[in-house]
């Protein structure tokens, strides 16, 4: 199998991956022919309005969902057709997800819930990842909620929960759709702050859909989507830098 040079440390990548729902005259076109690549160790912002196919995206990239046409990878692996059973294994193995329905599993405790990835994948943490989990704990404030169910714990511990699970086992891949939608600003960024890190420290790829351009000025890199298409793509951006582009596209679509 023959790679060329710039597919070597991407941890997921697309290409011509379109998207569509429904058929004939009610066909909605979610993405349209995009190409793109998630670096090992690169913290990715994706943005773009409201039915611009962000989510979209994140899903398929994550074997969540599946194209219409187009190809996709997570590391090496070609998912594209690939059985829902492999898919699983992959998946648990190589992704993190923070998404806005927590999925904690309510009978577990808050240690519990984090340490759910390595029960699943039947091993015990190294004293790597446990010292890593610990600060995680701490980072989120949930040292005091250890014992705690999700259903004894606000929205917002609930998601730091989640994103303490996405992050402890340190899968190559993180994706994150509005993590801080919930959050105070403090939480917001020491959430902001551990991805950053989980990227720099860990080398983990991490791609977050986000809305607000504060959220994405703590990325090394922006994709802005419109109508199903990648509109451009910007190195570590200022978040007025970030709100003035946002605009523009708004504006124009």
């Amino acid at each position: 199998m023959t790679h060329n040079h710039s597919d070597a440390g991407l941890v997921a990548r697309v290409e011509n991956l379109s998207k569509s729902y429904g058929s004939g005259t009610n066909t909605v076109t979610a993405l349209d022919d995009v190409s793109i690549g998630l670096r090992q160790g690169q913290f990715t912002a994706i943005m773009g309005p409201s039915g611009s196919g962000k989510s979209t995206l994140m899903h398929i990239m994550a074997g969540l969902d599946t194209a219409s046409s187009g190809r996709a990878w997570l590391g090496s692996t070609e998912i594209t057709g690939l059985a829902d059973a492999e898919l699983t294994v992959l998946r648990r193995r190589r992704v993190g997800f923070v998404f806005q329905a927590f999925n904690l599993v309510p009978t577990l405790d808050v240690r519990a819930n984090i340490r759910l990835p390595f029960e699943l994948d039947g091993r015990r943490p190294s004293a790597d990842e446990t010292a890593w989990t610990e600060r995680l704990i701490d980072s989120l404030g949930l040292r005091d909620r250890l014992t705690h169910r999700p259903h004894e714990l606000s929205g917002g511990q609930q998601q730091r929960v989640a994103i303490a699970r996405a992050l402890a086992a340190r899968p190559d891949l993180v994706f994150a759709d509005e993590p801080t939608g919930n959050l105070d600003s403090r939480t917001s960024r020491e959430v902001l702050s551990l991805l950053a890190a989980a990227s720099t420290e860990y080398g983990q790829g991490i791609a977050m859909v986000t809305h607000d351009p504060i959220a994405a000025s703590y990325a090394d890199r922006i994709l802005f989507l419109a109508d199903g298409r990648v509109v451009e793509e910007r190195e570590r951006s200022t978040a007025e830098e970030i709100s003035t582009f946002m605009l523009g596209i708004e504006v124009t679509a």
